[in-house]
């Protein structure tokens, strides 16, 4: 039993690209139960116990024996361990979930690895809940066994969305090949290329911005009151950092905004998320961002392109044109990517269990530095009332002080949006 992977999670096969989600607990962590727990999720989830292969040509999703079942593994390490276990990819033609305790001294990160052909961010966040949940169930009593397998695999998200009329989804491919030529975007020079990385230094790097509960609560005010989206202050944000970082005249430059469109509750029925699948695509949005821009007016315009390619419908399009983007790399071509997956609860753990942080990051395994440029990667998600925003790189393209001075400047935009407005001119100033 297998099954061939739809255009969508093909998409991230060449990548190998993964979604890695940690919780960091406070207190007696229990390695026996949160192996049990984690064994119980792989048996609830056909896609946690495959591996990718090639048949006939197509790759699919096929299973694994029992002893090549992914099993929860243990080592020290504790929270400062993460940049180690990020950078570990998953292994070729293995499963594509990995679960790791990092054992600390009085504190303990859980760590989970998946690959993004079978999942996203909306799923990756409800399988480290789940697992926490599981966990609890326990009530500290090892079961029997695992349970019954479940055989029913997902349906891969391309099968479940309307139908697209082929004439307009060759227009629309038209209009998208020519708007890249016409318009081609301008993305951050990889500053790392050619320079050497100390011995042993990782290959992937997290740069991370994290607000406090007061100033996530401001910023949230303040978009409500502008009538703009938090995706939309971070985006601008974002830009005008990238915008900065170029330097040169201060005219404007064009920039892309790649913004993922969750599809999950946009199909008929909605898709719950617990489904372990990709549900996801995207809209690019091309702006003109003068050096001496003002985020605010840009925050804007996000917010409504944004909304506007919604409403036609723009995301359906850009899911049936993916299997052209080898035809047309130039289509994916953007100068910051922002994924934003809201405000969502973090995991509850049992008494004797403090949360103390989560998180959720990309990390990809293939790069290619010898474009000698590209996307600064923005992956947003407010857990438990804090605004979190990870900023993922490969050193073999972005310099640490190139990465560390975006995520200042980014941090400084934000603060300045969610400070007071001025009450003279009632604009917010954001620094250089």
């Amino acid at each position: 039993m297998q099954r061939k992977l739809c255009p969508v999670e093909t998409i991230y096969v060449a990548q190998r690209s993964r979604a890695v989600l940690s919780c960091t607990v406070r207190g007696d962590l229990d390695e026996e139960l949160l192996a049990a727990a984690f064994a119980a999720k792989v048996a609830e989830h056909p896609s946690l116990r495959c591996r990718i292969a090639v048949e006939d040509g197509a790759h699919v999703l096929q299973p694994l024996s029992a002893d090549e079942l992914p099993r929860l593994l243990v080592r020290d390490g504790g929270p400062g361990s993460f940049t180690e276990e990020f950078n570990i990819p998953l292994p070729v033609g293995g499963p594509l979930v990995r679960a790791v305790l990092l054992r600390g001294t009085g504190e303990h990160t859980v760590m989970l690895s998946v690959d993004h052909t079978i999942t996203d961010g909306h799923s990756g966040i409800a399988l480290q809940n789940a697992l926490w949940d599981a966990y609890s169930a326990l009530a500290g009593e090892l079961p029997d066994g695992v349970g019954e397998y479940s055989e029913q695999w997902p349906s891969p998200v391309s099968e479940q969305l309307p139908p697209v009329d082929a004439r307009e989804a060759e227009d629309y491919l038209a209009r998208r090949v020519e708007r890249t030529r016409q318009s081609p975007v301008v993305c951050l020079p990889y500053e790392a290329v050619g320079t050497e990385r100390a011995p042993g230094e990782p290959e992937l790097g997290v740069q991370r911005v994290l607000l406090e509960p007061e100033e996530t609560s401001r910023l949230l005010r303040f978009a409500k009151a502008e009538g703009v989206s938090v995706h939309g202050l971070i985006a601008a944000a974002a830009l005008t950092a990238v915008r900065h970082r170029l330097g040169g005249e201060p005219g404007a430059r064009t920039l892309g905004c790649l913004s993922p469109v969750d599809l999950r509750s946009r199909l008929t029925p909605p898709l719950e998320r617990e489904v372990m699948v990709p549900a996801v695509t995207t809209c690019l949005d091309v702006l003109e961002v003068a050096h001496d821009a003002d985020p605010l007016a840009l925050a804007r315009q996000v917010t409504e392109n944004l909304h506007s390619a919604i409403e036609r419908g723009d995301f359906l399009q850009e899911l049936h044109l993916m299997p052209k983007v080898p035809q047309y790399p130039a289509l994916l071509a953007t100068s910051v990517i922002v994924t934003n997956m809201g405000r969502v609860s973090g995991p509850v753990t049992p008494a004797g269990l403090e949360v103390t942080d989560v998180r959720l990051a990309p990390a990809r395994e293939h790069y290619f530095p010898q474009a000698g440029r590209g996307p600064l990667m923005v992956c947003v998600v407010s857990f438990d009332g804090r605004l979190g925003i990870e900023l993922p790189y490969s050193a073999g393209c972005f310099t640490h002080e190139q990465m560390d001075e975006l995520r200042a400047a980014l941090h400084t935009g934000l603060l300045a949006f969610a400070a007071h407005r001025d009450e003279a001119g009632g604009t917010v100033a954001v620094p250089a």
